[in-house]
């Protein structure tokens, strides 16, 4: 037969099991609220990550396609091309959020020298137009400037640039120069997308979620 004192040493470790278990509860619980902040913060960052990099890939398609068919198709208006591969392009929804230029260089021989030194040089540019010029398919007035060169004067008939000059006297581009040909030509396709955070930025404590976009951009040479 057990002695008394053991009854009364298990009882108490008995009694003592759940007061444990509440406290380890107890910790666990004061973990979850300190922890569950981050990672919900985490989870929001992963979301928009994630639409951006579909985003962005969407975009990178966008500028290939746009440079191969203008390359190609040089007969074809470049609005035409602009338009029929955006309208391929969702989930992006390019006629309110999104821009595209294309953007004609040639290599230019610069002095007389021998093999010849060249410089790009821009002979034409293209930006998609709106829809209130009667060209094209978007309706809005998103127009983040080209990287490549900055037009000052668009025409509403075909939304080609009026304010380049002569090929002897054309601005220079520094994309490929003195790397094109003499009387070599290229085409650049450049595709903006506004992106608009599905959370938006906000912080928890020292822990902010970064920014993405709000410009959007891939380009490509033809």
């Amino acid at each position: 037969m057990m002695p008394r004192h053991h009854y009364a040493a298990l009882a108490g470790r008995r009694s003592r099991a759940p007061t444990r278990r509440r406290r380890a509860a107890g910790v666990a619980a004061v973990e979850l609220a300190l922890l569950l902040p981050m990672l919900v913060l985490m989870l929001f960052c992963l979301v928009d990550i994630a639409r951006a990099l579909e985003s962005d890939l969407v975009l990178i398609n966008l500028s290939r396609e746009t440079a191969n068919i203008t390359a190609r198709s040089s007969t074809v208006n470049p609005q035409t091309v602009m338009s029929a591969v955006s309208a391929a392009a969702p989930p992006l929804d390019m006629n309110h959020k999104g821009m595209i230029y294309v953007t004609e260089l040639m290599g230019v021989q610069v002095g007389s020298s021998t093999p010849a030194v060249t410089r790009t040089v821009v002979i034409a540019q293209y930006r998609w137009d709106d829809a209130t010029n009667n060209v094209g398919y978007r309706v809005s007035n998103y127009a983040p400037s080209s990287k490549i060169w900055s037009c000052s004067s668009w025409s509403s008939a075909d939304g080609s640039c009026t304010s380049i000059p002569v090929v002897a006297s054309a601005p220079s581009s520094s994309l490929m120069s003195g790397q094109l040909a003499v009387g070599q030509i290229i085409y650049v396709a450049e595709s903006y997308y506004q992106f608009s955070m599905l959370f938006g930025t906000f912080k928890i404590g020292n822990l902010s979620m970064p920014t993405i976009g709000p410009n959007l951009y891939s380009m490509t040479v033809f």
